[in-house]
């Protein structure tokens, strides 16, 4: 029997490209190779689209060549003419830069039919352009099994403002929390600033709407950190979420995060804590200052335990999720009352990420893991092969 072709994706033109690299280069060293064949895909900050030897240059940050694949670019791209015509054909094996072809024997689909010759695109593409719903959408067009969120999962799962609403009408308790266009911010930053301080109260958090990692996230304590946060949360997208922050100002929140498998019928693993190092935890507590710690398994109760799984299922399903995504949450230390926070459907993947060690802890290995996702994007792609899309 051969083995399963994977195409690893990974890089991307956001924010968290270089995040992107450290979770490929984890899944490619962990990936079970007698089970899979692995193709490692990248793309650059500019968007390029590499494979094989510039691929791994890319991963281990030596790329400089500039041979690339990118779309409309017919000098670029191998076979453009020819799809430009309509007719199919299959990338050559250029040494270094392209997919060599693959003899499959799994039947559904013909060699000649399959430009990107893998059977699963594994993504770890956080962030924006990856994470909300436009890669998916390319791999659906291309029919091809991925693992993780649909386009509507996942882009629902990117954008705070739709995500919370789902919660809302799911049942699931939210922080209080205000959306602004950043067009209206920067037209009339005082009418925005005076709803805030009249509906919320300080400390608030400032986020960009679509963005991971906690990239473009500030925490206001007045008005002149209000301002300022504001502002760097608008260099990063059109619409912006104020979020009350929970406990007040003399209490942090906890930060509890659950991981949840599964497609239809998803399980959740036991929840786990993050202590940050600094005042919340943001992009360099998460990832360039060391000193915050993770609590696996986190210390609640046993009832306490259970919401939470309880709850991180019932988000993943209120936001359409599929495959994988960590749910965060925020505890108010005197009340111990559960918030909602987020869902994230492509999570940090380095095997000390918070997604695979909380399943790691819950009984399921990384690998195994690696493979389970694996397993459930074939499942949701025979699923859908049962959907008739036309008369």
């Amino acid at each position: 029997m051969k083995k399963l072709r994977i195409g690893i994706l990974f890089g991307g033109r956001s924010g968290e490209h270089e995040v992107s690299l450290l979770s490929a280069a984890s899944i490619l060293d962990a990936i079970e190779k007698d089970k899979y064949e692995v193709v490692p895909i990248g793309i650059t900050k500019e968007g390029r689209w590499l494979t094989s030897g510039s691929a791994e240059k890319l991963l281990r940050g030596e790329f400089t060549s500039a041979k690339h694949l990118r779309a409309g670019d017919p000098e670029a791209t191998p076979g453009a003419a020819l799809l430009a015509k309509g007719e199919s054909i299959v990338i050559p094996p250029v040494p270094g830069d392209s997919l060599a072809p693959f003899d499959s024997d799994i039947p559904q689909r013909r060699l000649a039919d399959r430009a990107i010759d893998v059977d699963v695109i594994f993504p770890v593409l956080h962030g924006t352009f990856g994470e909300d719903g436009t890669i998916q959408g390319l791999l659906e067009l291309a029919d091809l099994a991925y693992v993780g969120s649909g386009v509507l999962g996942s882009a629902a799962g990117m954008d705070k403002d739709v995500m919370k609403r789902l919660f809302r009408d799911a049942g699931l308790a939210i922080v209080r929390h205000l959306t602004f266009l950043r067009a209206d911010w920067q037209k009339d930053p005082k009418r925005v600033r005076k709803e805030i301080e009249r509906k919320l109260n300080y400390p608030v958090f400032v986020k960009p709407a679509n963005l991971g990692s906690s990239v473009g996230v500030g925490k206001a304590r007045d008005r002149k950190e209000l301002e300022k946060a504001m502002d760097e949360a608008a260099a990063y997208d059109r619409k912006l979420i104020v979020e009350e922050g929970v406990g007040g100002k003399d209490r942090k929140a906890r930060e509890i995060e659950c991981s949840v498998l599964g497609n239809d019928r998803p399980e959740a693993s036991i929840a786990g804590e993050v202590i940050p190092c600094k005042d919340f935890y943001d992009y360099e507590a998460k990832y360039l200052t060391e000193g915050s710690e993770l609590v696996i398994p986190a210390k609640l109760s046993k009832k306490q335990m259970q919401q939470v799984q309880e709850m991180a299922v019932k988000a993943f399903l209120a936001v359409d999720c599929a495959g994988m995504a960590r749910v965060d949450f925020l505890m108010d230390p005197k009340t111990e009352r559960i918030y909602v926070n987020e869902v994230n459907t492509i999570p940090g993947f380095t095997a000390i990420s918070m997604y695979p060690k909380l399943w790691a802890a819950s009984g399921l290995s990384y690998p195994k893991l690696i493979d389970r996702l694996i397993q459930l994007a074939l499942e949701r792609h025979a699923e859908k092969k049962k959907t008739k899309f036309s008369r």
